[in-house]
């Protein structure tokens, strides 16, 4: 899904809390972030990727790209959610262009909403290990809807979508790019505020995805129902504020009650993983998203997975501007890992 004619982008990151935004430019030195800004929007304005208000979405975009300087006007965004389907399929081995023609015919035994709807992509990954005469294919479908409803909002912010991805394939991009891909199994994990992808990869393949309805917005909410706060009150006490409204044990209760839901959830979806692929181990989990800073999460998944956890460095192969302050640097990283996916691609690659 391709508009547009220049070839660099900026990394947009449209979240249902917070929306983020990078910039990259090449230099003698390589690839250097020369800008990087985040800001929160209102919790409402987009539900389950659902834009709810894009008028209050698209200023808030506009404040964005103005509070931090970014006059790139040709963006790349990303989709998550029930609304888009990920599957590995096999097909009868064939040519590009002949499957171009037939992918709706292959598709529509894959995917649960009317083929009519749905705008289809896919990636020929090579042979199928099992059958000489079949080929393994990414397939991608989303809902025409959705689709159009972003590209509607990036246009109101007077921006111009160049790449419409795949959040699950922006953040295995930048993974990519800054860690060394060993022939092993890896599981990035991304928390946001209301909703937790799972790509398990072995060595460079995407073999299983799966998003739950689960995100740090529930931490939120506990605090919420306890002490009658704000939304905004109860993220300042989230983050480890000074408040009188809530004690360090009950704050540390809430948290370890919602993120061992999340070790549950995660556990089943690798378990699920297991019973496809036995003898495959999953040695390491990278983790992303605001929940990745969350320590006590990071414990509790490691003892439930039996894995090494770690949280991911997005900038670890790019220079940085010398007006980045690394400690905010190194505070933000979980969280930008998707729009700096994002912000790498190139506008005509695949």
């Amino acid at each position: 899904m391709l508009f547009g004619k220049k070839d660099k982008l900026v990394g947009l990151d449209i979240g249902s809390r917070t929306i983020k935004a990078a910039e990259i430019v090449e230099s003698p030195k390589g690839r250097t972030l020369k800008r990087f800004g985040m800001i929160d929007i209102t919790p409402g304005l987009i539900e389950d990727s659902t834009i709810n208000e894009p008028e209050d979405v698209a200023d808030k975009i506009k404040e964005l790209f103005k509070t931090y300087n970014i006059h790139e006007k040709n963006v790349a965004v990303s989709i998550g959610g029930y609304s888009v389907i990920v599957k590995k399929i096999n097909v009868q081995t064939m040519a590009e262009d002949q499957l171009q023609e037939t992918i709706h015919y292959e598709a529509e035994q894959y995917i649960p909403f009317d083929i009519k709807d749905v705008n289809l992509d896919f990636q020929i990954l090579g042979p199928n290990e099992n059958n000489p005469n079949q080929m393994n294919v990414f397939l991608v479908a989303a809902k025409k809807e959705m689709v159009n409803d972003y590209i509607n909002l990036v246009n109101m912010a007077g921006l111009n979508p160049c790449i419409i991805d795949v959040e699950a394939f922006a953040l295995q991009n930048v993974f990519e790019v800054n860690y060394e891909v060993k022939d092993e199994n890896v599981a990035l994990i991304d928390i946001g505020a209301s909703k937790t992808s799972l790509n398990i990869l072995k060595g460079s393949n995407s073999v299983f995805m799966r998003d739950v309805a689960l995100g740090c917005g529930q931490i939120n909410q506990k605090i919420i129902s306890l002490v009658n706060c704000s939304f905004d009150e109860s993220e300042t006490i989230k983050l480890g504020g000074q408040t009188d409204k809530i004690s360090a044990e009950d704050l540390k209760e809430i948290v370890i009650g919602v993120v061992s839901d999340w070790c549950t959830e995660i556990r089943r979806a690798i378990d699920f993983f297991y019973s496809t692929y036995p003898e495959d181990q999953i040695k390491r989990i990278m983790l992303s998203g605001g929940g990745g800073n969350i320590s006590d999460f990071r414990q509790l998944l490691a003892n439930e997975t039996s894995s090494e956890v770690t949280t991911i460095n997005p900038f670890g192969n790019f220079v940085l501007d010398s007006s980045f302050d690394p400690a905010y640097i190194e505070q933000i990283a979980p969280q930008a890992a998707i729009t700096m996916g994002l912000a790498i691609r190139k506008i005509n690659d695949k």
